[in-house]
């Protein structure tokens, strides 16, 4: 409910100022009489609420839900209450209220959406303000769930591309601590006295340190990795750091593959529905997820409004697939700009696919190998000073 700054006067004449939810001003006057006080002006004031991002997800099935009911004809306040009513997550339902706040005063769908900050991405905010000015949201939301169901899909792929090398390097470090905290001090005692070989020495030189020290070294570790995070976001070192990521082999690849699939694939969705071109840009640009990227597209808003075409100024751009200008070339030519950016858009999502199950293919062998080098390398070391001692007996006897 809105929040209403008021000024009231009391049964003893005496004014006062005061601050109240309402569903409206009829209703805030009815909650100011139950308290002996008489409304006289009142002015909305809207609450600091905040509200949690959807995610891709569920941006997805909020739009192909408002798709489905739109097109049956159910009235936009309608289509969001029955949304409401399934079941859903606290801070869902708490977004969709505030929505439905928003349209029963009177409020369009996006301005509704705008308001809750970040809740809602900016794409879809401006294609349903599209939507509201040709009439079709029912077309603008079906076309968005395709979207989000695409990203969804890409996203969940790469995060279970990367369970099995982050299990795996889980294991490793789990198996290193073991042996190095508990199964070498075993030896030690063992070791005394003893003339021990070179790597003999830094495994138990180690196994000391981490026995010592270990709780500290954990400790010292979090907080570097937290110092590190927190410097990265700063807007200097998280540039310098996605500059830096599209240049780490095959890592880089794939970036440049996923970042110009979402690029392709917003651009198109917001040409189709008739939005200008420098606005289109300015929304797409805050899509990709790369500062680097980002920062170039002042040169490419620049190139556009000075009468280059979209291929020439897009070819401005470091970080995108070499192919996307001439794609975009064929497109402009052949006047199925949108097609061929739908078109590039699935074919670089297909790429970064395969790129990624090629990427964790390799990867897999090397943790393993990794993995046993380091095994291996301790084993060998506890079982030379065994070795060399049993061959001192056999030499004696």
């Amino acid at each position: 409910m809105p929040l209403y700054n008021y000024n009231a006067v009391a049964l003893d004449g005496s004014k006062v100022k005061g601050r109240s939810e309402a569903a409206d001003t009829s209703h805030l006057a009815v909650l100011l009489r139950e308290n002996g006080l008489f409304l006289v002006e009142s002015k909305t004031r809207e609450a600091k609420t905040t509200f949690n991002k959807l995610k891709t997800r569920e941006v997805a099935d909020f739009c192909r839900e408002m798709a489905a009911m739109l097109a049956s004809g159910v009235t936009l306040i309608k289509a969001m209450m029955i949304m409401m009513q399934r079941d859903m997550k606290p801070h869902i339902k708490k977004t969709y209220r505030a929505v439905i706040d928003d349209l029963q005063r009177g409020s369009t769908l996006s301005d509704a959406m705008y308001q809750r900050g970040k809740a809602f991405p900016e794409l879809l905010i401006n294609m349903m303000r599209a939507g509201e000015s040709t009439g079709r949201m029912d077309l603008t939301a079906l076309k968005m769930a395709d979207n989000y169901d695409k990203e969804y899909r890409l996203n969940r792929k790469l995060h279970a591309a990367m369970i099995y090398p982050i299990v795996l390097l889980i294991l490793l470090t789990g198996a290193v601590l073991i042996i190095f905290t508990w199964v070498i001090p075993q030896f030690m005692s063992m070791y005394e006295n003893m003339e021990l070989p070179l790597p003999t020495k830094i495994v138990l030189s180690i196994s000391d340190f981490l026995m010592s020290n270990g709780v500290f070294l954990v400790a010292g570790v979090i907080i570097f990795v937290i110092l590190l995070l927190a410097f990265f976001r700063r807007p200097g070192p998280k540039l310098w750091l996605d500059h830096f990521k599209l240049r780490i082999p095959k890592i880089g690849k794939l970036l440049k593959t996923i970042y110009t699939a979402r690029f392709a694939r917003t651009l198109a969705s917001l040409y189709v529905s008739g939005i200008p071109m420098i606005q289109a840009m300015n929304v797409s640009k805050n899509i990709i997820g790369n500062t680097y990227i980002e920062s170039q597209f002042g040169l490419v808003i620049e190139s556009l409004g000075n009468g280059r075409t979209l291929s020439q100024s897009v070819s401005l751009v470091d970080g995108f697939e070499s192919k996307l200008p001439s794609t975009i070339l064929i497109g402009e030519e052949s006047g199925r700009l949108e097609q061929m950016l739908e078109s590039v858009s699935d074919q670089y999502d297909y790429d970064a696919e395969m790129a990624t199950a090629g990427l964790i293919a390799t990867m897999e062998p090397v943790l393993i190998v990794f993995m046993a080098v380091i095994v291996g390398f301790v084993i060998i070391s506890v079982m030379l000073p065994l070795y060399s001692m049993y061959s001192s007996i056999e030499t004696g006897a």
